[in-house]
């Protein structure tokens, strides 16, 4: 049981852990366990993730009913190996009519409830990964459900419109009570798109026409008509030679000009043309970083000065710069603030824009609302991009200037979706009601201690542990990654990876202490098992 003597037990957890751990224990009832207990470990060799007999009564001794979800589970609960039959004719059919080769599991969303997703097989796992960062405040929450069935959401559902031609005529009221907001500091307008690709895509051509904009004269200056002429040709200088640079090992997605500046896996970009524009190097910090200061400060340091030395070089002038406060899917790795400042005082001096792209790390996960916030920038982005646990996409700016000369160049036939952008509002007022970025700070603070004492025991198996300060934010790099992520769904967890190597935790906002210590108990209980083997 995972109460008093077992936390003292690991009391190696930095000291506001284990005085959290033991504040719960002392003022809560103690409850008894509902998950019924798996089966012992089964053969693996077909690809099945197999069940291990965990019994999460000892990491559920005190309070197990979630503040937010009270009637979600208490606990994982596997009643056959992974996938189970049904999931298994299921994905069978599927595949007939669409390409399940990337399948993580099939769910069934009619039995979901908050932090956990079902299969059809009865199974029920503690959902970490969240939809790839994509599900804010759990599964089935009755106050979405509730928007979703609003008037004003039918109308947006049933009458979409063509935005850009026929907005509905409460759009701006939408936009400043939901997406507006909660927009970044010095950022007041947005251009809404439908998902983080076609955001970031966007968010380009708005450099660009910024920037041929300057060197034309100002916005009042007409296109000439060789401009014209020759753009309709692909051709300079109505199609110009310039660039966006993006990092080593970002992603910023799989459209043509978003592919472009995506740097993390081969595998999204063969086969694609792609434009010639440059990488700057990221930096490779060394774990635990208070071990490393003096190498990482070095590291940073590097990195600024070719990051300057590519913008000054590079033959296709740069436009705009774009970044992930944390590089997500390359492996989850971060910089310091001292880097990102340094980066914003590059471009400013450089005359480039800065654009910041928040689609996997914005709306609270790293616990503050933006993760660029972590920077105290004293020159806020130009541009900032959304979407995920947004639900709506698109890229927030606050400079004038960034509005095209002329209509219909930043246009298409959406523009957005007005049920989404309401959706999102429903979400802004679940997340400030509850209070939900302050606990995402809390519950990450509780976590990453939990797993520093895990990484001590098992240094084999957490490796390189970071997000500190960062909320549930949270990885590590683990040499078996892909063997402990398909143990772990044999055990009712689901937990994604990233890069070649990472563990990466995408839990929802509505996460708390007791989701963690299930999580924590899955993963010392297979650490142990590998040990024993």
């Amino acid at each position: 049981m995972l109460h008093t003597s077992r936390i003292l037990r690991h009391s190696r957890l930095p000291a506001r852990c284990l005085h959290q751990q033991l504040a719960r224990i002392s003022s809560q009832t103690p409850t008894r366990a509902t998950a019924a207990a798996a089966s012992s470990l089964n053969d693996t060799s077909s690809g099945e993730s197999p069940l291990l007999d965990i019994d999460y009564g000892s990491a559920m001794s005190f309070n197990t009913r979630s503040t937010y979800f009270p009637d979600e589970p208490r606990a994982p609960n596997m009643r056959t190996s992974f996938p189970g039959p049904n999931s298994k004719a299921a994905i069978e059919d599927l595949d007939t009519v669409f390409d399940t080769r990337s399948l993580n599991m099939i769910a069934d969303y009619s039995k979901s409830a908050g932090n956990y997703i079902a299969d059809l097989d009865g199974n029920v796992m503690l959902d970490v990964y969240a939809q790839i960062a994509s599900i804010p405040v759990g599964y089935n929450n009755p106050n979405l459900a509730k928007a979703a069935r609003s008037e004003e959401m039918v109308s947006a559902i049933i009458n979409r419109p063509a935005l850009g031609n026929f907005p509905q005529h409460d759009w701006a009221n939408i936009l400043r009570s939901g997406i507006l907001r909660v927009a970044p500091r010095g950022l007041d307008q947005v251009f809404t798109g439908t998902h983080g690709s076609d955001a970031n895509e966007l968010a380009y051509k708005a450099a660009f026409m910024w920037k041929r904009s300057q060197e034309r004269g100002g916005p009042s200056v007409d296109f000439t008509e060789e401009e014209a002429a020759s753009a309709m040709n692909n051709q300079s200088p109505g199609s110009p030679e310039m660039s966006i640079l993006s990092f080593k090992y970002g992603f910023h997605g799989r459209l043509f000009g978003s592919l472009s500046t995506t740097r993390s896996k081969p595998i999204h970009k063969l086969d694609i043309p792609a434009f010639n524009w440059p990488q700057a190097p990221f930096p490779q910090l060394k774990y635990p970083l208070h071990n490393h200061v003096e190498e990482n400060a070095k590291e940073e340091q590097r990195c600024l000065k070719e990051l300057e030395q590519i913008i000054v070089e590079f033959p296709n002038p740069v436009a705009a710069a774009v970044i992930e406060p944390i590089q997500s899917e390359g492996g989850d790795n971060h910089a310091s603030p001292s880097f990102f400042q340094g980066v914003r005082e590059i471009t400013r001096k450089h005359n480039v824009l800065l654009i910041v792209d928040e689609v996997q790390t914005g709306v609270g996960a790293t616990g503050k609302f933006w993760a660029h916030d972590h920077w105290e920038l004293s020159d806020p982005p130009d541009m900032v991009t959304f979407s995920k646990k947004a639900q709506a996409a698109g890229y927030y700016f606050g400079n004038n200037a960034l509005r095209p000369n002329k209509a219909y160049r930043q246009f298409n036939t959406w523009m957005g979706d007005p049920s989404k952008a309401l959706l999102f509002r429903a979400i802004i007022d679940v997340i400030q009601s509850k209070d939900l970025v302050k606990n995402t700070e809390k519950t990450g603070d509780y976590l990453f201690g939990g797993l520093t004492a895990l990484q001590e025991r098992f240094p084999r198996e957490i490796m390189n542990l970071r997000g500190e300060n960062r909320g549930t934010f949270i990885a590590w790099d683990s040499p078996r990654r892909d063997e402990f992520l398909r143990l772990m769904k044999g055990v009712g967890i689901n937990v994604g990876g990233s890069g070649a190597a990472a563990v990466r935790m995408r839990p929802m906002l509505v996460f708390q202490f007791h989701h963690a210590d299930i999580f924590l108990e899955a993963c010392e209980r297979l650490f142990t098992e590998s040990a024993l083997r």
